[in-house]
């Protein structure tokens, strides 16, 4: 296995691939699941050592592995996240940074970091991650995949570590826009509805929010879709609000996780990179009026902490 491979999978991988069942829509293909998926007789990292050394193999697959099992899919292998799924960059101190296949030199973006490389890399036909607040749309982004977060709810979360649970989600990542759709009507729970796209509005307050390059770019795009597309209204979303929206979800993570993991990081705390480490402690510092005085969430840890 190439070291772009490699990179993308964590050390305690499993002992062998785990084949699905003979016949169902996703028999012959293969995914790669987030080391924070139960995988029966394995245990579940985190993104962190002692996570890893501290709890048993799982007795159970999560619900999401089990599925895709059961409709054909053949687990290759458990994949590095971002430690505790608490950042957006794909690094990750102690088992490495997964190579990003489409960009060497950049970052593969997180937390969903090893189920992107992987996929961009054709290691895996497709990629079990999850997205709390960005951990699947950013990597695939960056790797160029499709990516998806579903509405909350859809899929169910069951054997899945959680983080801040009022925002957690099951996602996936794959490179091919058919087996992208066949993989969701094997995930997604509720009645499949069809609809005409009828509107599209842009954002401008959020998107004008962003780096240059990346306004021009998303302009291009709309130009080269052109008519496939209805002719977009421009809107304010959250106009003034917007960083009271932005806020409101660091600040309900941040109570919501210490609940989950905190515990576990802050008495682990020297094992900790120094970043998640920061971001654990700003965290531990909300309460449920708000953040206490003097708590501030840095420019870095508005951007990381996913």
């Amino acid at each position: 296995m190439s070291h772009r491979f490699r990179s993308a999978f964590v050390p305690h991988d499993l002992p062998a691939p785990i084949a699905g069942a003979p016949q169902g829509p996703l028999a012959g293909l293969t995914v790669a699941v987030k080391d924070m998926y139960d995988i029966a007789g394995t245990r579940t990292g985190g993104g962190s050592p002692d996570w890893l050394a501290a709890h048993p193999p799982a007795a159970a697959h999560a619900a999401a592995v089990r599925r895709l099992l059961e409709r054909g899919a053949m687990v290759i292998g458990k994949t590095v996240c971002d430690e505790f799924f608490f950042s957006v960059t794909g690094a990750n101190a102690h088992y490495g940074t997964p190579v990003n296949p489409r960009a060497p030199d950049r970052l593969p973006g997180g937390s969903s970091s090893g189920s992107a490389a992987s996929t961009a890399a054709g290691a895996c036909d497709f990629a079990l991650g999850s997205d709390t607040g960005g951990s699947v749309r950013v990597p695939a982004a960056f790797c160029g995949l499709y990516g998806l977060r579903p509405t909350y709810g859809r899929i169910d979360v069951s054997g899945a570590t959680p983080m801040a649970p009022s925002y957690d989600t099951v996602g996936f990542l794959a490179r091919d826009s058919a087996l992208f759709r066949a993989i969701g009507r094997v995930l997604l729970d509720g009645a499949r509805v069809d609809a005409s796209l009828r509107r599209l509005i842009i954002a401008q307050d959020i998107i004008s929010r962003s780096e240059a390059s990346i306004v021009e770019e998303i302009w291009h795009v709309l130009d080269r879709i052109g008519s496939a597309l209805p002719v977009p209204k421009h809107i304010d979303v959250a106009g003034e609000d917007f960083d009271d929206w932005r806020n409101a979800f660091r600040f309900n993570q941040g109570f919501e996780i210490q609940s989950t993991l905190m515990p576990f990081a802050l008495s682990h705390a020297d094992g900790l990179s120094p970043a998640i480490r920061e971001r654990f402690e700003i965290a531990a510092r909300i309460h449920a009026g708000g953040s206490k005085a003097g708590t501030r969430y840095s420019r870095r840890g508005q951007d990381a902490a996913a």
